[in-house]
């Protein structure tokens, strides 16, 4: 649901007119934040490690040149031209990968979904989209919605460590999980094992659809999925100056405009942070 016209144009009143109007909401959070000591810390190595997550369509892509390129790709480009520090992107094919490297402090910076069983090792912003999580079934599947899924005998596979993965585990009581090794490879398996359900994020699920025919999406979503900016643990001085990034970036237009960019659909901007 959008918001009224008169609170949008407050939010981008207010970041076009940061400097000048101390007290907007959209500038808030980054007042007496240190960006020298944010930029020390995403950048300890001389630069910034941004990772990117290519198992999630609609965070990033390759372009048909090879470039990276998306929502994620812009949003830690103007990150670091702001904080004046090299960036470099290192592609990841998997969530559950790009955990691992935050954890092992092999970057400095991850896109990722908010989870708490993550939370253990990094700490988040405030979400900048929000997608969905969704079902994928065979034509002649007997499942028509998503509660039909958890039952006895019925398997679903979802991709190693992906945002999916970690909610289910929690929240199937009944139904087995079986994990792809990256949630793009969760329809082929779903296939090529004779499973029963594929979970994943929507578009993704809907390209497969349409890549690979006899299939079908369950109505609705299972769950609602929160993308933020991750960095390891105690980098205290950086997830506040990111924090406040995150909120300008949603209020000016940037992240809307850059899904709009992208044609990314299926995906919101998230709400401010209350």
């Amino acid at each position: 649901m959008q918001e009224p016209l008169t609170r949008r144009a407050f939010h981008v009143f207010c970041a076009a007119g940061a400097l000048a109007l101390g007290g907007c909401a959209a500038s808030a959070p980054r007042a007496g934040i240190d960006a020298k000591a944010a930029a020390g810390e995403l950048a300890s190595t001389g630069k910034l490690r941004a990772a990117i997550n290519l198992g999630n369509p609609i965070l990033a892509s390759r372009s048909a040149g090879g470039e990276l390129q998306g929502v994620s790709v812009d949003l830690v480009r103007e990150a670091a031209r702001r904080l004046g520090v090299p960036l470099e992107l290192v592609p990841f094919n998997s969530a559950g990968t790009v955990v691992e490297a935050v954890k092992a402090r092999q970057v400095d910076l991850a896109f990722v979904a908010i989870d708490p069983v993550r939370a253990a090792d990094m700490d988040y912003t405030a979400p900048y989209v929000i997608i969905e999580g969704a079902y994928l079934v065979r034509n002649a599947s007997p499942l028509r919605r998503n509660e039909d899924v958890d039952r006895a005998g019925t398997r679903v596979v979802v991709g190693r460590g992906s945002a999916y993965d970690l909610f289910l585990t929690r929240d199937i009581k009944a139904a087995t999980l079986v994990r792809a090794p990256t949630s793009p490879a969760v329809t082929d398996m779903l296939l090529a094992q004779n499973l029963d359900v594929a979970a994943g994020v929507r578009q993704q699920l809907e390209a497969d659809a349409a890549r690979v025919g006899g299939v079908r999406m369950l109505p609705g979503r299972f769950m609602v999925i929160e993308q933020a900016m991750g960095v390891p643990k105690g980098r205290t001085a950086a997830r506040a100056w990111l924090s406040g990034y995150i909120e300008e970036m949603k209020a000016s237009g940037f992240v809307a405009q850059a899904l709009a960019r992208h044609r990314i659909e299926g995906a919101a901007v998230a709400p401010a942070r209350a």
